[in-house]
């Protein structure tokens, strides 16, 4: 598993992921759902957005983007779905979203409250974000507010009925205990990620290649050979090393029916 540089503050380093193939929802019918969690504090955005668009849409997306991380100075690392080495920090918050959404869909796509207001899924995305933030979680020990802002938010149903005087922490006060809680939650990131990569390393191991040597590819992932499933051969080569990308990914020449595959393969 590789280790991702740990962030020293709120929002050094992000993942993000989409959540698609959701029941269309709300006036403008949103059907998909752009993930961001910040890998400091935990802290997570839920963006609803579209799925479906044509080649000129993602073109002036992938184009936009590209220049919008350019010039604020973002670098981006891409990880792949077939054979992750991450620690899946946005995966993990998707099934915790999904989960969420599961629970508001148990009757139905849309819920009308008692003063006859029509809920969505994706008019329900704010207050899943501000709950999500007030609990605690489990790999920082703290909430995810906390962490980024130094505060936990509180809904205006959670002044109802109490005494609103409160003595806050002088300034000196709140710095410390906010470095206390920071620390804290630094000790608990890195405890969580060696926890998982020693079970990942137990099942799995680095593969020392150098350029010119010959390897097998795996054919799991590969729709285009022809025949039964089950009789297919779960490998195919031995195939040239003509390039090294990193220490989990190399650059094969294919020949023959894969040639047209994409060359660069994770290296198991």
């Amino acid at each position: 598993m590789i280790h991702i540089q740990e962030p020293k503050s709120p929002w050094g380093v992000g993942h993000l992921d989409w959540v698609t193939a959701l029941p269309r929802s709300g006036d403008k019918g949103y059907n998909a759902c752009l993930v961001i969690v910040d890998r400091y504090s935990k802290t997570s955005i839920f963006l609803p957005c579209y799925k479906d668009g044509g080649a000129r849409d993602k073109a002036l997306l992938l184009w936009s983007r590209t220049n919008l991380h350019r010039l604020f100075g973002t670098k981006l690392s891409f990880s792949t779905a077939y054979h992750p080495q991450t620690d899946g920090l946005a995966e993990r918050m998707i099934q915790n979203l999904e989960d969420m959404f599961r629970r508001f869909c148990a009757y139905g796509l849309e819920l009308k409250d008692s003063d006859g207001f029509t809920h969505y899924l994706c008019t329900l995305r704010p207050a899943l974000e501000v709950e999500y933030k007030k609990s605690v979680h489990s790999s920082i020990g703290h909430t995810p507010a906390m962490l980024e802002k130094g505060w936990n938010a509180r809904l205006p149903a959670d002044t109802l009925g109490k005494d609103l005087i409160e003595i806050h922490p002088t300034d000196s006060s709140f710095k410390i205990i906010l470095d206390k809680v920071k620390h804290h939650a630094k000790q608990s990131i890195n405890a969580a990620f060696y926890y998982a990569k020693q079970k990942w390393d137990q099942s799995h191991k680095v593969q020392d290649f150098k350029l010119g040597d010959f390897v097998l590819v795996s054919t799991l992932n590969f729709n285009n050979n022809k025949g039964p499933k089950k009789l297919k051969d779960s490998s195919v080569g031995p195939f040239v090393i003509f390039s090294l990308h990193g220490k989990n990914a190399v650059q094969v020449e294919l020949s023959g029916e894969l040639e047209n595959t994409h060359p660069t393969l994770q290296s198991a």
